[in-house]
This record gives structure tokens, sequence and C-alpha cells, in this order.
């Protein structure tokens, strides 16, 4: 793989682990089970239409996303693949009719209006997929919902129900497995009543990623795959490679005496009490996604095979490393996370998932696809 980023600081995104990824979990698949890859978020964090094309090649059947925004600059980058809008609202139905987007339906007031938008249209059989709330209690009809839904169905024959879905709350969490397996139960009763009243079969899909790896025997007929394929696996992490690798390269370095002072904000860099302390500043900071409790010696990144660690607080726009000992010069490349340090061991200094990690790299960070291994 690519070693050192062609300006102050990359994401760099690689094709082969990211295929590498795509293959495991189409391996677990049987051929007839469709993938949805999840885009939304600027795709994790990676690079909304960049990752979106990579998979479109990889074979992905379908794409997801949060926001219309999200799902028309998809669109726009020349993504043909059908794409869900989960969080569709209510005020934004002629946008998304407008590029072909797929709505999730989780109310009977969201139905309603949408129904209304296409017939102001005069739009039939527009495809849309019902969200089933099985135990999350986010979005989606509860079972007791059942009745009014159907009925409107049933009346309204310009909606096409393409799918139906729920989301597992827990299926990462093996103690959590008794409630996992009633979210399935309760999903095949309530959408096994919505197949019932049509002439024709929608896709049925409720797997996550940690569900493709835990619960495979439920598939349906459809999947949907968030962060497994960004590299991270609550079940087998070993079988994953990271799609990207956040790299920058060092703008200058001081060699500070102990009368030198301090470094950074609040003064909170401590110079090594005798001899020289040598320090790097990258081109990164808190508004690039380098929390700032990564600062003051908490993390540390990857500079010519050696892991140094920050020092003082993390800036807006930039870092600074404790480089002493280490052979260096400007214009180095540093890697914040990748395969080492990984995302993961970066959300454990802070508290928090890998996911955060990745969707806090600013857009203002270029993403890169790396297309080969060397």
């Amino acid at each position: 793989m690519k070693q050192n980023c062609d300006t102050f600081a990359e994401l760099e995104i690689s094709y082969p682990n990211c295929i590498h990824n795509y293959n495991y979990f189409r391996s677990k698949l049987k051929p007839s089970t469709k993938l949805l890859i999840l885009i939304k978020a600027n795709s994790y964090g990676h690079g909304g239409v960049e990752f979106a094309k990579i998979m479109e090649e990889a074979g992905a059947d379908y794409f997801a996303v949060a926001h219309p925004i999200e799902g028309i600059e998809l669109k726009k980058g020349g993504i043909k693949n059908p794409v869900i809008i989960l969080t569709a609202g209510t005020d934004n139905y002629k946008d998304l009719i407008e590029y072909s987007l797929e709505p999730g339906i989780p109310n009977i007031e969201s139905l309603r209006i949408f129904d209304s938008t296409l017939e102001e249209m005069g739009i039939e059989n527009y495809p849309v997929h019902i969200k089933l709330d099985t135990g999350m209690h986010r979005l989606g009809f509860m079972e007791k919902e059942l009745p009014a839904l159907l009925d409107f169905l049933k009346s309204h024959p310009r909606i096409r129900v393409q799918s139906i879905y729920s989301h597992l709350a827990a299926a990462d969490e093996p103690q959590h497995d008794e409630f996992t397996l009633g979210q399935i139960q309760l999903y095949r009763k309530m959408a096994s009543q919505i197949d019932a009243i049509l002439d024709y079969k929608p896709i049925h899909h409720i797997l996550n990623s940690a569900g493709i790896e835990r619960f495979t025997q439920y598939q349906f007929d459809m999947v949907r795959l968030g962060i497994g394929i960004y590299g991270i696996s609550f079940v087998n992490g070993s079988a994953l490679k990271p799609a990207a690798t956040l790299r920058c390269k060092i703008l200058q370095i001081k060699e500070l005496m102990p009368e030198d002072g301090t470094v950074g904000y609040g003064r909170h860099g401590k110079l090594h009490p005798e001899g020289v302390t040598k320090t790097a500043t990258l081109p990164l900071g808190y508004a690039d996604g380098i929390d700032r409790h990564l600062g003051r010696g908490n993390a540390k990144f990857l500079l010519n095979g050696k892991l140094v660690p920050t020092i003082g607080n993390i800036c807006m726009d930039m870092c600074m490393i404790d480089i002493t000992g280490v052979d260096a010069k400007v214009g180095d490349t540093v890697t914040i996370f990748g395969e080492n340090p990984n995302a993961t061991e970066l959300a454990n200094i802070l508290g928090t998932i890998p996911y955060e990690v990745f969707v806090s790299v600013a857009k203002r960070v270029k993403r890169i696809v790396i297309k080969d291994q060397a």
C-alpha cells in the first residue's frame, strides 16, 4: 500500500482492503441474498461518492443513507444503484422522487404524506421501504400499529412496498442474544402479515454487520452492511482490513531545551527535564477529527516505524508529537490511524466507538482511493 500522502493530509481509501471486506461478508451469504451497503455520514467518513463507486463496482445491490441530501449527492455523483433514505422525514418527498430515491417509511403519518405527494405528482407504483420497530424503539411501526398500516396499503395501491425491514439493537453483544432472537421472530411475524395483503413479495431484511456474522441463518432476502465494510468487526476483527488510513506530513520540527518552557495552548506540553525534546507539528487538529482528548500524550501516532506520543493540547488545525529519539525530517509521513494504530485503539482512548473516529474526519481532509498495494 502507498505509504506517503501527496498533500498535507489525506484519508487514503484502500481499494484492495475494501474489496477484501466486501468478499468476506459476501462469502457468508447465499448467492441469491442481496447486499446493501450503508453509505450514510459520508460513508462513515470514508467519502460518500468515492466509497459508493467502489462498492457499486464490487457488486453491491443497494445503498442506504440517512438523509435526503446524502442520497442526492450520490445520484449527482453518478451512482446508479437504488438508494434508500432511512430518515426521509416528511418535507423532502418531491426531491426524493426527482432523484429516484426510495424513502424509509416509519409511521402512518409519513406514509399518508408520501402517498399524497405521489397523487399530486401523478405517480403510481413508487417503491418505499417499511420500517418495523421490533425493539430498538427509535423509528418504525410497532406491532399494535400494523392494522392501520395494512388498511392503508390495501386502499392505496400507488405505494409499492419494495422492502420490509427492522434494526437489531444488540446483535454484537452475546448477553443480549435472547433479545435479538426475539426481535427476529417478531419481525418475521409482522412482515408476514404485510406480505399476506400484497400480491407481490417485498424484500425482507433485518441483519446488520454483527448480525451477518452471528445470525447468518436469518439473512432473509437482503442484509445491511455498515461498519463491517469499513474494517470493524465485533466478532472477528482479524478477518477484516482497515478501509482507510489517515495520514499527514510533518510541517515543522523543533528541538527544545528545558529552559524553552512548554508546548502548545495552556502550556500543557511538558518538555523532558534533561536534554533535548524534539517535536514535530502536524497539519491536523480537532477541526479535522483529531479529538482534543488524544492530546497530552494520550495517543500515539506512527512515524517511520515508531509510535510517538502527542505532546500538548490538540489545536484546531494542528497538533504536535514528541519525536525525541526518532530520525525524521519535515515532509515525513505520520499515520494517525490505519493498521497501526487502528481506529479501535483511538476509540478506546476516547471511551467511544470507532464509528465516531471515522465520521469525525472532516470533509476538508482529501479522500483518495489507492488502487494497489504497492
